[in-house]
């Protein structure tokens, strides 16, 4: 069936505003979102913040069914934590590393996570190793297989990378992980909300993601998976008592649920407005999003790479909605400026986010545009236009 562009637009006010292909930043929240979170505010400021959580429960509870059906495990699998980075930080940091352990990452990792990576390293005498490249640019199966030894601890991936368009072959990964018993760590920031996703088929143990990127969620909220069979290897790095009872006066009793990496205040508005995120984005079907999303991402490179003074730098065997490039003797932060004066928006991508990679590729900045499943054909020849103007 035709995919219906004008329902979608119509139903995102901020189309009215902008050109918006910074969907990897932060995606316009569509009205239902809105409506929702803006409503549960308001009945905190009418009868309370307690009481407003009390009446809103059932709202609440369902966000945790929402996000278990979404990626395809139990509701008593999901936390709800206030964005991906700490949703990431308690997983990683719930393990109990020691001197010798291996870490191995990906080329492409995300600076947040590498600098947990590095911290670990430093206090426990744990060795971070980025596993290599293959000739597409994702990280390597085959290298992977030959580093698995018994030091091995944790097999920790980007799903996809912040920027440069490459969808790691985290199914793969998983295959290689589960076969030799190693926890395995799943950044999915940019990927939940864009591609289907089901971590069973993955084979991951751990996985967080963001409710503002392709989710089109809040700020600030996001959710961590964690498999139950290996919930009781994991003590979160922080406990309260939401996530622990107080149970004598030596000792806790850690829940036995996921939500032992929550904690006990937390932004009822967002979590609502992450459930009714995770609802609308089902609504439309995530095959549905997927396949609009890669086809506006062709036309865009294909746009793209017509200009002159343009080079697209990304790579992989599959490449997702997120767009990189440079221009010829144009600063990156010149061109988001300059795109900025036309409402349109885009991000720049800096060597500090994902340094291995760009280092590799002897790059320093790249303007990253990021399509989503609203945005259109007309927007993606506007943006070519405009983009053609500025380096005339």
């Amino acid at each position: 069936m035709p995919f219906d562009i004008q329902r979608a637009r119509q139903e995102t006010p901020g189309c009215a505003h902008v050109l918006h292909f910074n969907n990897a930043g932060s995606s316009l929240m569509p009205q239902p979102v809105l409506d929702a979170t803006i409503a549960h505010l308001q009945l905190e400021a009418q009868i309370g913040g307690y009481e407003a959580k009390e009446q809103a429960s059932d709202q609440i509870e369902h966000t945790y069914d929402a996000a278990a059906t979404l990626i395809g495990c139990e509701r008593d699998e999901i936390a709800i934590i206030e964005n991906a980075t700490r949703a990431w930080d308690m997983a990683f940091y719930s393990i109990p590393f020691k001197k010798g352990d291996r870490i191995l990452t990906s080329m492409a990792e995300y600076a947040s996570n590498y600098i947990s990576y590095l911290q670990i390293a430093q206090k426990t005498g744990a060795v971070v190793e980025p596993i290599p490249d293959d000739q597409h640019g994702q990280l390597s199966l085959d290298a992977l297989q030959n580093a698995i030894d018994d030091r091995v601890r944790l097999i920790s991936v980007t799903h996809i990378p912040t920027s440069g368009g490459l969808v790691n072959p985290v199914a793969g990964i998983g295959r290689i992980a589960r076969a030799a018993g190693i926890l395995y760590l799943v950044d999915a920031c940019q990927s939940v909300g864009q591609m289907p996703m089901d971590v069973r088929q993955i084979g991951c143990d751990m996985l967080s993601t963001t409710g503002r990127k392709y989710l089109r969620g809040p700020r600030g909220t996001g959710f961590l998976y964690v498999r139950r069979e290996v919930l009781e290897q994991l003590e979160p790095p922080l406990l309260d008592l939401h996530a622990a009872t107080w149970v004598a006066r030596d000792r806790y009793k850690v829940r036995p649920d996921a939500r032992r990496f929550e904690n006990w205040e937390t932004n009822f508005a967002g979590k609502i407005g992450l459930g009714v995120a995770i609802d609308y984005t089902m609504q439309w079907g995530l095959d549905n999003i997927w396949r609009r999303i890669k086809s506006l991402s062709y036309q865009l490179r294909a746009g793209l790479s017509l200009l002159p003074g343009v080079i697209v730098h990304d790579r992989g065997i599959n490449q997702c909605g997120i767009v990189t490039f440079t221009v010829e003797g144009i600063t990156s932060e010149e061109i988001k400026r300059r795109l900025a004066e036309q409402r349109s928006n885009v991000s720049v991508a800096e060597r500090s986010s994902t340094r291995l990679d760009m280092e590799a590729r002897g790059l320093t900045t790249m303007v990253r545009a990021s399509v989503h499943y609203y945005n259109t054909e007309q927007e993606v020849e506007q943006f070519c236009q405009q983009l053609a103007a500025i380096i005339a």
